[in-house]
């Protein structure tokens, strides 16, 4: 609870007051664990237009699943967000990312998932997107809103490679699958739960 009202203060001001506008959609890739999860969390955001689980961060070009699992390739489990900036600002995706997406203190896991694959990782689109992601982090540190270091890194996105198609709203199509129950749904309920004026009810976008 404690650290949850420390995150929503540290944001207040560059996230859910955003008035920002825009006439075109733009795109954040965001790397929090498997891909599952976190995909199933942004459909959820008011504004977001859609979202694909896929492969960021790495040296072998066209990976799949398989060789990403390998954790040989350099890449990470991420996903990438289309978005309405003049609904949803790319801060407030930050705001979801840190506090409702993956913990942000874990190196190079998420929870049972260990491995680089499944590191926490901000893909920036351009310079404003690096100076938003660095200025959060700075803040969250500043403000001691987790018990560890935050370990996200901050990298520009060279490429982004789509997932397999098995793989796209995989949570809708198995939330009776244990690993779904015990480790993704409940972060769609913490959106609901934490952001409930960004939460819009879907089974996909």
């Amino acid at each position: 609870m404690i650290r949850s009202l420390m995150v929503a203060v540290v944001l207040a001001t560059v996230s859910l007051t955003s008035t920002a506008r825009a006439a075109t959609l733009q795109t954040a890739v965001f790397a929090g664990g498997c891909f599952w999860g976190v995909e199933a969390v942004f459909e959820h955001v008011k504004g977001v237009k859609s979202v694909v689980s896929g492969y960021a961060g790495g040296t072998v070009v066209n990976p799949d699943y398989e060789t990403v699992s390998s954790g040989r390739t350099g890449h990470a489990e991420a996903v990438k967000v289309t978005f309405d900036p003049a609904v949803v600002s790319y801060e407030t995706l930050l705001a979801v990312f840190f506090t409702v997406a993956h913990n942000p203190t874990e190196l190079n896991r998420q929870g049972p998932d260990v491995g680089t694959q499944y590191r926490s990782a901000i893909f920036f689109t351009n310079a404003e997107q690096q100076k938003s992601a660095t200025t959060v982090i700075a803040q969250l540190t500043q403000a001691k809103a987790f018990p560890r270091a935050i370990v996200t890194q901050v990298a520009a996105l060279s490429k982004f490679y789509d997932a397999e198609s098995y793989h796209q709203n995989y949570l809708y199509s198995h939330t009776d699958q244990p690993y779904i129950v015990y480790n993704d749904l409940p972060k769609i309920d913490a959106l609901k739960k934490q952001y409930p004026a960004l939460w819009e009810k879907t089974q996909g976008k």
